[in-house]
């Protein structure tokens, strides 16, 4: 099978990634305005330099290269789901979605990203050997019932309005 460029591994382990953080670093440094205002040189060179040392670990970029099939797959699931509800439930105003289920996509959506870079970084193993210790189940299922037990408990404690985060005004 006859290669090309966009599947050459210089192409798929240095320019992408390299493309990506470079564009990602420059955007947050252009909005959030850290380095001063109009000063698009410095944060280009800002961005240049730290995705130069981003693509020197192949560490890195290999995290970034198994997440992006993640990005991809979860944006076109989530591009279906919106398309096909915003064909139900469409108002004369437009598609706009209720705030219950804008929350359970946020949660869903933390819940995944969690899972999937600590699948990427290779750290799911360690917390799967940790939770399962020597090889006993009933260490995972002990230690899974005492972190639900643990938000289940949050979830209560701050749902009944007994508890209030730090710096937020009463309610």
């Amino acid at each position: 099978m006859v290669e090309t460029i966009l599947q050459s591994p210089i192409f798929t382990e240095m320019v992408l990634p390299f493309l990506l953080v470079f564009t990602v670093i420059f955007a947050i440094l252009e909005k959030s305005k850290i380095l001063g205002d109009g000063k698009r040189q410095i944060d280009a060179l800002v961005s240049f330099a730290i995705s130069l040392i981003f693509v020197s670990y192949s560490y890195a970029t290999g995290v970034i290269s198994k997440l992006m099939p993640f990005l991809a797959i979860s944006a076109i699931v989530i591009l279906v789901f919106m398309i096909l509800f915003a064909m139900v439930f469409v108002g004369k105003e437009g598609f706009e979605m209720s705030k219950g289920l804008k929350i359970t996509f946020g949660v869903l959506i933390a819940i995944g990203v969690v899972i999937v870079v600590l699948w990427a970084t290779g750290a799911m193993d360690k917390i799967i050997e940790s939770f399962s210790g020597s090889g006993d189940s009933s260490a995972i299922w002990a230690n899974v019932i005492l972190i639900a037990a643990i938000i289940v408990a949050i979830v209560v404690a701050f749902g009944r309005g007994s508890a209030q985060l730090p710096g937020m005004p009463p309610k």
